[in-house]
């Protein structure tokens, strides 16, 4: 079928503003302003009310962490106590809750106009072996892409490292269990809707051999790498302490420079660190809101642009933003931008959105996602300005970041509407916002 999306308020394409065609899960064709099809359509979908965006890209995650958002044990904690008091919760996590918490976290990213959505699941109590499978179950049966990075610790306090001993894995156990989803799940074709990633956590909560042995599991298959990394001055001064060497020289020393790389924060990146990322391909992703809650600091998001290295955007875990809005993702991080380089100009709405698209399809190691333009997956969210925050905007593309959009009114993955009319077909929020609240209280 041959869907032609007719004359936009606004897009952020080339010569499209008579619109776009998808035919099944691709897009084939651009229309310019006041033309048609080139040839016939089998159905049109008028879009002069919206707003079109590529398909936002959420880069960074931990779906687990909506049973704890604002959780009294952690509110104004910076990072390190912040998961010393949230660990103990977090290892009482059972597989239906996993999966409550997972489904909140993927519907709230998908009203939002997020397409892609990467996880990043690290924590691992007895009977929650099989979390990377409860993910992908739910991505598959919302129709939203993502990439489930097989996360891991194998360093508790009793090594030295922060997490406590009930919630890490040994590496042979962890190694296993990374062959086993890649195994099944990963798919490294153009279009694919489920991507494996491995991500051992951060430099304090895995050993370098766990870290070494990853990169070269994750090689084998064509598969991206992905941690934590240069969040925090403690971090650092972990590093320094135990390692004698500051986390970028660690991760290089295990193999991880190197493209299908990407790294969440990278706040504390010196100018030449920045260089080095940029020279061997590695992504950041920035993720501004809870950079700011836990008050880590600021990304060095032109620096590392300039260095070329993939720079993408994301909301963290639900308990650190406290939220798995990425359409607000990209207001946070137009203004905590400005504020670092104390510049107006310095970052620009087009710049944040491109961030979410482009730089994180970048940061994912896809070029089939990212950008509205022919042979692209058909991935498209659409916006409406019809609320009175809109009122008098001029800039309807400008609009959707300085006026605060939040929730999308259309929302396509791969030819699909999966959101319609502000909502998700099929999926009764009412029941689910009910059976996630009451799963949320089992962690007071």
């Amino acid at each position: 079928m041959r869907l032609w999306i007719r004359n936009p308020l606004g897009i952020v394409a080339e010569a499209a503003s008579g619109g776009v065609v998808v035919e099944r899960a691709v897009i084939v064709e651009l229309v310019a302003a006041g033309g048609e099809p080139s040839a016939p359509v089998d159905e049109v979908f008028d879009a002069s009310a919206h707003v079109v965006l590529p398909g936002l890209i959420n880069t960074h995650h931990h779906f687990y962490q909506t049973l704890t958002r604002a959780h009294p044990s952690a509110i104004d904690r910076e990072l390190f106590p912040w998961l010393t008091a949230l660990y103990p919760l977090w290892a009482r996590l059972t597989p239906d809750d996993l999966r409550l918490a997972v489904r909140a976290a993927l519907a709230e990213l998908l009203l939002s106009g997020c397409t892609t959505a990467a996880d990043h699941h690290y924590l691992y109590p007895p009977g929650l072996e099989d979390a990377v499978d409860i993910a992908v179950e739910e991505a598959r049966a919302l129709g939203i892409r993502a990439t489930i990075s097989r996360g891991s610790m194998n360093l508790s306090q009793k090594d030295g490292g922060l997490p406590p001993d009930t919630v890490v894995q040994d590496e042979d156990t962890i190694l296993a269990d990374s062959e086993r989803v890649l195994g099944l799940f990963h798919d490294p074709a153009p279009g694919s809707m489920i991507q494996i990633a491995l991500a051992p956590c951060s430099p304090f909560s895995v050993t370098p051999s766990l870290m070494a042995k990853s990169a070269e599991l994750a090689a084998r298959f064509d598969a991206p790498l992905h941690t934590h990394l240069a969040e925090t001055k403690d971090e650092d001064a972990y590093c320094l302490q135990v390692y004698g060497k500051r986390p970028l020289d660690l991760l290089e020393e295990t193999g991880w420079l190197r493209p299908k790389t990407w790294l969440a924060h990278g706040v504390h990146f010196s100018s030449e660190e920045c260089d080095r990322l940029g020279k061997a391909g590695v992504g950041v992703c920035q993720c501004p809101t809870s950079n700011g809650v836990l008050a880590s600091g600021f990304c060095r998001t032109r620096e590392l642009e300039a260095a070329g290295a993939p720079l993408g955007l994301g909301v963290d875990g639900s308990a650190s933003n406290d939220g798995s809005n990425l359409m607000e993702e990209l207001r946070h991080a137009l203004l905590v931008n400005r504020l670092r380089y104390e510049s107006a100009a310095a970052v620009t709405a087009r710049d944040v959105i491109r961030w979410a698209t482009q730089g994180s399809a970048r940061c994912l190691g896809r070029s089939d996602i990212g950008t509205i333009a022919p042979g692209m997956q058909a991935d498209l969210a659409l916006y409406r300005l019809d609320e009175l925050r809109f009122s008098g905007a001029h800039d309807p593309v400008a609009a959707l970041v300085l006026c605060g959009a939040h929730r999308a009114d259309r929302v396509m993955v791969a030819g699909h509407w999966r959101v319609v009319d502000g909502a998700i077909p099929g999926l009764d929020l009412a029941a689910l916002r009910r059976a996630h609240g009451a799963a949320s209280r089992r962690y007071a």
